[in-house]
């Protein structure tokens, strides 16, 4: 598997996930704006993965920072107080669902508070920082899947919705990670995967994933995943989250409340897995949680395939929120959360964000 993000050569290196499985592409950013563009036109996707590029962003724009007419002003700490902030409101636009962005650009604000009298030193503990946010992910990723392949037995066959794998993270995958752990020990797993319309990233991207590790997948359109699983093909659903409330209610891709929906009315698992950096404790519910509504082309045309007349009104949130009693558990690096959601949660301790209603 690629690496999915990148930071070599005061550069940013992104694979361009708009044109898997068909072209294997990287994109290099040269500035932070660049990062922002990317993020915001989905080049790179998935909470983690939008995280790590968030850090490596931001870290970009502060090094990008010292030019000729700049080197005196940066001594100043309110002029590079300035244009830090700035920065990070470049990135921090760009999607505002997907709460590992707002946690990342904390970790990077709290770098910024110890060394912001310093440029030089900034600059070098703010790359090393976007570097370690990217480490730590795939670490924290295996032991999602530790954690969850657990639930998993030999033989299950889980479906899945949109893409948690490797390429919505740094490397591993959450959902697909479980999966891929499974696979590890020595398990039978099969998968199913919605195509997840409109964007289409089940089909492009988890397929894909998974053929590169041989692991058994069948693709399905978005409107079979009830019958298949009236048919008893579907032991567990398994997806990620971008952002999970404070009482375990659960943002993710379009279509996954849905899943939830008839994966309760069939009487099968339905699991979140995801880091502890989704979890934003400064949401009481899901009601809170902003949702992204993205634009009308994205339903109506494919790759500038037209398959609705241009002039059609269409409606694109590219989320929606699972209530959390549809959840049968929540899959973190720190353990498998059960209900009552709310009390599994605050044990952990988490503490709440900023940001975390922009």
């Amino acid at each position: 598997m690629f690496p999915v993000i990148e930071w070599k050569n005061a550069r940013v290196y992104m694979l361009d996930q708009r044109r898997l499985p068909m072209e294997e592409k990287f994109v290099e950013h040269a500035t932070h704006h660049d990062v922002a563009r990317s993020i915001r036109d989905m080049v790179i996707r998935g909470a983690p993965a939008i995280g790590v590029a968030a850090a490596m962003g931001i870290a970009l724009g502060v090094a990008n920072l010292e030019t000729d007419e700049n080197r005196e002003l940066l001594k100043d700490p309110e002029f590079l107080g300035n244009r830090f902030a700035a920065i990070c409101q470049v990135i921090l636009s760009t999607r505002p669902t997907a709460f590992n962005l707002f946690w990342a650009a904390e970790r990077m604000k709290k770098i910024f508070g110890r060394f912001a009298r310093d440029y030089p030193r900034l600059k070098r503990e703010l790359i090393a920082e976007a570097i370690a946010v990217d480490e730590e992910d795939v670490r924290i990723n295996k032991k999602i899947g530790k954690n969850g392949e657990t639930l998993l037995k030999s033989g299950d066959t889980v479906l899945t919705h949109c893409n948690a794998g490797a390429l919505a993270t740094a490397g591993y995958g959450t959902a697909l990670g479980v999966v891929r752990a499974a696979v590890t020990r020595g398990k039978k797993i099969s998968v199913i995967a919605d195509e997840t319309r409109p964007y289409l990233q089940g089909a492009r991207l988890t397929v894909w994933e998974l053929q590169q590790d041989h692991i058994p997948v069948t693709l399905i359109t978005d409107s079979m995943a009830g019958w298949m699983m009236r048919l008893g093909r579907v032991q567990a659903v398994m997806v990620g989250a971008d952002r999970i409330a404070a009482n375990g209610d659960a943002a993710n891709k379009i279509g996954t409340y849905s899943l939830a929906v008839l994966a309760k009315a069939h009487r099968i698992p339905f699991y979140v897995a995801a880091p502890l950096s989704t979890i934003d404790t400064g949401i009481r519910s899901g009601t809170g949680i902003p949702i992204e509504e993205r634009p009308k082309e994205e339903v109506i045309y494919f790759r500038d395939e037209m398959i609705a007349r241009p002039e059609t009104e269409a409606f694109n949130p590219a989320f929606d929120v699972t209530p959390h009693r549809f959840i049968t558990a929540l899959i973190t690096e720190k353990g498998i959360l059960r209900p009552d959601f709310k009390e599994s949660i605050s044990r952990l301790k988490i503490g709440k964000k900023k940001h975390s209603r922009r």
